[in-house]
């Protein structure tokens, strides 16, 4: 009787979560079946079945965005994961003023993503910008697509180096105490006793940054828009203009359905290597 009222008091909840998630999911993998293009004529509803997604494997543009993505992924991740845990142990020591270092190294992440984009934007302005006597950075796709990774990582490294210094903060001193005991350096305290202890904080915070940064839409939404040409377009905003610009539900659909397994992809291997952790 008792375990009947609990599901009865979670019902709420879950019909909630299946309204706002897996409503829109079911519904975006019902019209990535269909073709559906609102700017044509006839544009109602038709099945197709996976013709949509065969014509994926022949779109250049989305694969060249998908190949962005990877690219911003990589390159963010990579740097926010050095000068997070660079950070992390920083802070994790015993000095003057830490609990107000540890205050304000949250600034930057505590920032709308988009107040964020705009700020690094004017930074970057050819007329007016601090780097302005560089040139026009952000004309060129190379230059483009690293401003994008430095304001990536200016916002969100203060996520990563929290999330380690949660970590740090549990490993406890003793075992440091016995490592130097035992004659053990810094370097093979933190290669044989920090490393192996934060594994899987370390697994866990690449996998939220990593979906996260292969999501991104909104940073490069307002800084390039895509530009310049489509040489920093994202995967994510590359359907949102499918969808909303294009008005190509259909196709703009089996995109994101695309995007969608991608991401239970990188989430899996993500998985697979936490569970073969020995320290897991």
């Amino acid at each position: 009787m008792k375990k009947n009222i609990a599901y009865f008091f979670c019902l709420p909840a879950l019909l909630l979560i299946f309204a706002v998630a897996f409503y829109p999911i079911l519904n975006a993998l019902w019209l990535s079946l269909h073709s559906m293009n609102l700017k044509m004529a006839g544009g109602s509803e038709k099945f197709v079945g996976l013709n949509n997604f065969l014509s994926i494997l022949k779109d250049d543009r989305a694969w060249t965005s998908l190949l962005q993505t990877l690219i911003f992924t990589i390159s963010s991740v990579g740097l926010e994961f050095i000068l997070g845990f660079g950070i992390a142990l920083l802070l994790n020591e015993v000095f003057f003023g830490r609990g107000a270092m540890r205050a304000i190294s949250l600034v930057p992440w505590a920032i709308p993503t988009v107040v964020s984009g705009l700020l690094w934007l004017w930074i970057f302005n050819d007329q007016y910008g601090i780097f302005s006597k560089f040139g026009s950075i952000m004309s060129k796709p190379t230059g483009a697509m690293a401003s994008l990774i430095i304001s990536d990582v200016w916002k969100t490294t203060p996520f990563v180096s929290i999330l380690l210094l949660a970590g740090l903060q549990m490993i406890s001193r003793e075992l440091y105490e016995a490592a130097k005991i035992d004659g053990a350096t810094k370097f093979k305290q933190f290669l044989y006793v920090t490393l192996p202890l934060l594994k899987p904080i370390i697994i866990v915070t690449l996998l939220f940054r990593t979906l996260d940064a292969f999501r991104i839409f909104d940073l490069v939404y307002v800084m390039t828009g895509g530009g310049p040409g489509n040489s920093t377009e994202t995967l994510s905003l590359y359907t949102y203009k499918v969808l909303f610009s294009y008005l190509d539900f259909g196709y703009g659909s089996s995109l994101s359905v695309f995007a969608f397994f991608c991401v239970a992809l990188i989430s899996f291997c993500y998985l697979i290597f936490l569970r073969r952790s020995p320290e897991c």
